[in-house]
């Protein structure tokens, strides 16, 4: 069985003195390639140094939409050079997030549509990050679903220039928008948030997702699934667990499961 993580921050300095070990369980759990995602410049060069360095490693480069404000004057035009290397394989992640208030909104969408330019131009698929508002933005009057309702709206009128694709990671948004990101064309992946006890809601839209356009990861070192909850840092070698639990809400082996993100994962990176 064989399993491909599509979203791991494996550059962490959480993983710099473990990081052989980390990636030597992985491939003994049965993952058997990860993509390095980068946040920002030095992150995404780190990204792309360990993807040089690991076989089964690979790299996706870009800025992170909480990091939007830090960036350097040289920053992007870094970001567009690494996409030149052939160990990176997507752009991002990018996105929109209105959870946190690390960087204006505008300028979270002004790098967000940098990167599906870029992503267009170079033909690399691209990774959305999206955060909901906070409870108590919410309980203020923010929409429950309004960082999703503004990525669509960005994906949307992105769509109607050119075809897209790409993914959602790490989803966490509701039925109604996970429909409306696959009627653009999205992939959407899981990470372990979706084995937490009270994700029934999350777990009902894994269950829609057409066969063809579902992926799964670990968003290492973050979310740690169900039963190793507890478990810091996070690593790819865990993925097994969301996987099982992806199976079992979607009725199908896991063998099936892994067979199919591994196969999706592959050919939206464009690996072999």
């Amino acid at each position: 069985m064989e399993l491909f993580d599509s979203h791991v921050h494996l550059d962490d300095e959480q993983f710099d003195n473990i990081r052989d070990e980390v990636i030597r369980r992985a491939i003994e759990a049965g993952v058997s390639r990860m993509v390095c995602i980068g946040t920002n410049a030095p992150t995404s060069r780190k990204c792309v140094e360990i993807a040089n360095a690991y076989e089964n490693v690979y790299a996706a480069v870009g800025i992170q939409p909480n990091y939007a404000s830090d960036v350097g004057p040289d920053d992007w035009d870094s970001i567009l050079a690494l996409t030149k290397d052939p160990r990176v394989v997507a752009v991002g992640e990018t996105g929109l997030d209105h959870y946190w208030d690390y960087a204006p909104v505008d300028v979270q969408q002004e790098y967000f549509e940098r990167h599906l330019e870029l992503s267009r131009t170079s033909r690399l698929p691209f990774i959305v990050h999206m955060r909901d508002p906070k409870p108590d933005a919410i309980a203020n009057g923010a929409s429950p679903t309004a960082c999703s309702a503004h990525i669509y709206d960005v994906l949307k009128t992105a769509a109607d220039v050119a075809p897209l694709h790409g993914v959602m990671h790490s989803y966490s948004g509701d039925e109604e928008y996970a429909k409306k990101f696959l009627d653009l064309g999205m992939h959407i992946s899981f990470a372990g948030m979706v084995t937490f006890k009270k994700s029934t809601a999350l777990r009902e839209v894994a269950k829609l997702v057409p066969s063809g356009r579902l992926m799964i990861e670990t968003d290492a070192p973050y979310l740690s699934p169900h039963p190793k909850r507890g478990q810091r840092p996070n690593e790819p070698a865990l993925m097994l667990h969301t996987a099982e639990c992806l199976a079992e809400a979607r009725g199908v082996s896991l063998e099936n499961l892994a067979a199919t993100t591994t196969n999706n994962a592959k050919s939206f990176f464009g690996i072999e």
